[in-house]
């Protein structure tokens, strides 16, 4: 980043990077200004441990309310410095916003005058971030150095060989980031995947988000190769998550793009795990969207690229289902088999499976897709047993692999399968448990599944039955979850 800030011809705030004027925005808008002290952050400040470490965790609130009690500045004089609206600042500070996108990271940490040691690999020498993962990625060219004079002999000429080989293989080790933080990027992965079973989904977005902002940052860094191919597999892992979050969020669109990414990580690394997963995902978006034949194509490739283990139980789970949603009931068996095959064979966890949380296929989940494939095929005892065993094992298992997803559905298998069995009292003690889910764990997904048991109560021939009657009536207004929901919320 600079060290020779550009300043306000009007005021002497420090000018942002993208202010290409002479004044700052306020002075733009005043015909009659005048000048103003030149507000800056004293270096003494940036030498309290508090605000290193609040920076270093990208806790920016904080830092911001730290150094303004240091520098004795407001904070319009701070959200001025930082190109932010002193609104914005006010509910950063108090944890209620957080700055998530690297260009406006960039913007504040410049604007405040950061100090270069401070600064993490993305925003270093540099002032701003752009996603170009498909640019280049892993080392830069560098230059042959030491610079040598012409040989005058065999012997001089392979020892300036030997020196150029020394200096350039130091050069490609050199890396922007440590195993260390590589072991800490992967670490938080697995908590957002951990979390993403049971927790609701605003509370985690703005996390992945950041955590991906943050790979890319490093991949438009140096480092060894090994390491790049490591940051792409994160990357892709970070974008395969983004489009089940957006695809839970009944955004098709958006969870075909993150797929798109993750695809496109997954080539670039070379990564054959991380590829079955993609068309895994893909398969599982194709079978709940209109392009179900898709679905099974989808499954297909997959299946070509993930040899066993629980990415394999996982694919033929979502190709069973994905056929039974088109009446192929031989197929959909057929799945249900390699299923159990691949579940006997034991594989070891892949390179995702390891992530455990939505990035695993446990037994519960096993039985909650065995459920809702034989409830599609319209075999309800056998969809009620399934889906049964699936609720029975989240409850057993620890509370943070408890899927509301996974057991809200199950339980719409066995509401629907008491209510073709006649039973309604039964069907009301797993549809009301559904009904009663909070606004934000109502994934899209349940939307339609409560919509179709609404269906089933309203037949004629629960005409005169007021349970009937009332469940019908609940159902009938269920709402899916809000995408309206500020996803910064704390």
């Amino acid at each position: 980043m600079s060290r020779k800030p550009r300043t306000c011809a009007g005021c002497g705030c420090r000018l942002s990077q993208y202010n290409l004027d002479e004044r700052c925005a306020v002075c733009a808008r005043t015909k009659g200004w005048k000048p103003q002290p030149v507000r800056s952050i004293p270096d003494a400040v940036w030498t309290d441990r508090d605000i290193q470490t609040a920076i270093a965790a990208w806790d920016f609130g904080r830092a911001s309310r730290l150094i303004r009690e240091r520098a004795g500045l407001r904070q319009e004089d701070m959200a001025s410095m930082a190109g932010l609206s002193q609104g914005f600042l006010s509910m950063l500070e108090a944890g209620s916003r957080r700055l998530t996108n690297l260009d406006k990271v960039a913007r504040f940490l410049e604007g405040i005058g950061t100090p270069d040691a401070l600064l993490a690999p993305p925003f270093r020498d540099q002032g701003t971030y752009e996603v170009s993962v498909s640019a280049q990625v892993g080392w830069a060219p560098v230059d042959v150095s030491p610079a040598v004079t012409e040989p005058t002999d065999l012997n001089q000429w392979a020892a300036q060989a030997a020196a150029q080989s020394l200096h350039f293989a130091d050069d490609i080790t050199k890396s922007n980031v440590s195993e260390v933080e590589l072991e800490g990027i992967e670490a938080t992965l697995a908590r957002i995947a951990g979390d993403y079973v049971h927790t609701p989904l605003h509370r985690i977005f703005a996390d992945l988000v950041s955590t991906r902002d943050h790979l890319f940052g490093l991949l438009n860094g140096r480092q060894p190769l090994g390491q790049t191919r490591k940051l792409l597999l994160l990357a892709g892992t970070s974008s395969l998550l983004l489009a089940h979050a957006s695809q839970n969020l009944g955004d098709e669109d958006a969870a075909v793009a993150q797929l798109q990414t993750a695809w496109t990580l997954a080539e670039q690394s070379d990564h054959n795990d991380l590829r079955a997963w993609v068309k895994g995902t893909a398969a599982l978006i194709a079978e709940w969207s209109s392009r179900r034949q898709t679905a099974l194509d989808y499954t297909r490739q997959a299946a070509l690229l993930s040899p066993g283990g629980e990415t394999r139980i996982r694919i033929a789970a979502i190709e069973a289902r994905a056929a039974a949603r088109i009446g192929d009931r031989r197929t959909a068996m057929d799945a249900i088999e390699e299923l159990k095959r691949a579940r006997d064979r034991h594989g070891a966890p892949d390179a995702l499976t390891r992530f455990g949380g939505l990035l695993a296929f446990p037994e519960a989940k096993q039985h909650y897709y065995i459920g809702g494939t034989f409830a599609l095929l319209g075999e309800h005892r056998l969809a009620e047993q399934h889906a049964a065993t699936a609720i029975e094992l989240y409850k057993a298992g620890p509370p943070e692999q408890r899927s509301y997803g996974d057991e809200a559905l199950a339980r719409l298998d066995i509401a629907t399968a008491r209510i073709t069995a006649g039973e309604i009292e039964g069907a009301g003690e797993h549809l009301r448990p559904v009904l009663d889910l909070p606004a934000d764990r109502r994934i899209w997904q349940l939307g339609d599944a409560v919509q179709s048991v609404a269906r089933l109560l309203e037949q004629s021939r629960f005409a005169r039955s007021p349970v009937a009657r009332e469940l019908a009536d609940a159902a009938r207004g269920y709402q899916a979850i809000d995408t309206r929901t500020k996803v910064l919320a704390p």
